[in-house]
């Protein structure tokens, strides 16, 4: 079973790495701290494709996905929406004026298994990880990003694929936006946290569910 969390490491603005198996013991709290938001960032282009509902036990998210620019993470989404992995999940992390994440865990501490195969980083498509962006969770190396998905709380752009990288081999792969629902994204944010869950400090006290994410038409 694979990992399913983030699981940084942002020193100096050194690349963090956000993790994705299930079982394996997380990075202590104290080694994953939250980076500043960078102000004044440039502006995402409008995004075209499918959009999700992500329903809630705190309320409804809507997100707009982008299929032109991040098609091979769309799909692999999609994929894991059409499956109904996320649904009965939790949001698993709250890291305050961070993220909060989603992906492959239940209330009860347990891993869901993850079925497709990892998806290229598609990081250098023009999008940044501003506030109110969806991006996948990946493990340190590029293409390893499965299930998980974060949704920026601030303008995180050290999460950006890196100017002097030619290729796609840094960053995290912005594939959607909130649209509808970012006051339920903030109040996710800012609820009490602690050790009870697969991030040490950062596991909501009181389990965030996931009752379903459809897609809309």
């Amino acid at each position: 079973m694979q990992k399913n969390l983030i699981a940084l490491a942002f020193l100096a603005l050194a690349t963090p790495a956000f993790a994705q198996e299930a079982q394996q013991a997380p990075p202590p709290a104290d080694a994953a701290p939250v980076p500043q938001a960078v102000t004044q960032a440039p502006a995402n282009p409008p995004m075209t494709g499918p959009r999700l509902l992500i329903s809630t036990a705190m309320g409804d998210i809507t997100l707009q996905l982008d299929s032109v620019r991040a098609p091979k993470s769309v799909a692999n989404i999609l994929r894991y929406v059409k499956e109904k992995h996320y649904d009965g999940t939790v949001f698993y992390r709250v890291a305050k004026g961070f993220v909060i994440q989603m992906g492959s865990w239940e209330a009860n501490g347990k891993g869901r298994g993850i079925n497709p195969g990892p998806v290229p980083l598609e990081s250098n498509n023009g999008l940044s990880n501003l506030r109110g962006t969806v991006a996948l969770g990946r493990e340190e190396t590029p293409d390893t990003a499965k299930a998980e998905f974060y949704i920026n709380l601030a303008d995180n752009t050290p999460l950006d694929h890196k100017a002097d990288d030619p290729g796609a081999n840094t960053g995290y792969a912005v594939f959607g936006q909130v649209t509808s629902g970012m006051d339920v994204v903030d109040a996710i944010g800012q609820v009490p946290t602690g050790d009870n869950g697969p991030m040490p400090g950062q596991a909501p006290i009181t389990p965030i569910t996931v009752k379903k994410v459809s897609l809309l038409k």
